[in-house]
């Protein structure tokens, strides 16, 4: 089984901080932000921090975009960390409305302003910290997790899957909000597992470990 990753390098995420985690896993990593090699990999990983839209345009800038669908219509693994994963689906609306790459259908949302605990707490936004994951359906990522597994956080916008079957996992701040989700070889971590020690690990791990 081939153990090789590419993670796209298009200027935006901590790449460092996720390809040593990917080491850790087992990968064999590239970094790269050329579209032929993007295009040819044989797994691919796309990373992001900070606003959805200037993530999006980014990509495209770079002329990246359609060799990350030519590779996913070809049937090779994707997965998304964080706003990499929120790019995955086909708009999001911070700062505006923007277009994602459409890989997912539905719509990346603000948190609600009045978001509260069940106790009536005020509960701050960005969402930032340790919470448990709830897996929903099977999935090869979550293969091998505890019931009681914590990972980290840090955002101010979630997933609005049009489609439920699309989330395998959801995590509750407030509301229950999607944090892994996942369709046919397409994947996205809301979370960032190369943050989350153990529990985190064992995701890459499992990616690192999805057929080619």
């Amino acid at each position: 089984m081939t153990k090789d990753l590419t993670i796209i390098d298009y200027g935006i995420g901590n790449l460092r901080s996720v390809q040593k985690a990917f080491e850790a896993a087992g990968a064999r990593v590239v970094r790269s932000g050329d579209p032929q090699a993007i295009a040819s990999a044989s797994k691919l990983v796309l990373p992001g921090v900070g606003a959805f839209g200037m993530c999006a345009s980014r990509l495209r800038r770079l002329g990246l975009e359609e060799p990350i669908k030519q590779a996913v219509e070809a049937g090779v693994p994707l997965l998304g960390v964080c706003v990499g994963m929120q790019l995955l689906f086909e708009s999001g609306e911070e700062r505006g409305r923007h277009r994602g790459l459409g890989l997912l259908p539905g719509r990346i949302v603000r948190f609600d302003r009045d978001l509260a605990q069940t106790n009536g707490r005020s509960l701050k936004i960005p969402h930032v910290g340790w919470n448990r994951l709830d897996v929903q359906t099977a999935s090869p990522l979550t293969s091998g997790l505890s019931t009681d597994a914590y990972v980290y956080f840090v955002h101010s916008y979630h997933a609005a899957p049009t489609v439920a079957g699309d989330i395998i996992a959801t995590t509750a701040y407030g509301i229950d909000f999607p944090a892994i989700v996942g369709r046919n070889r397409v994947y996205g971590v809301q979370f960032h597992p190369e943050k989350s020690q153990h529990d985190g690990l064992r995701i890459l791990r499992n990616f690192v470990d999805v057929p080619v």
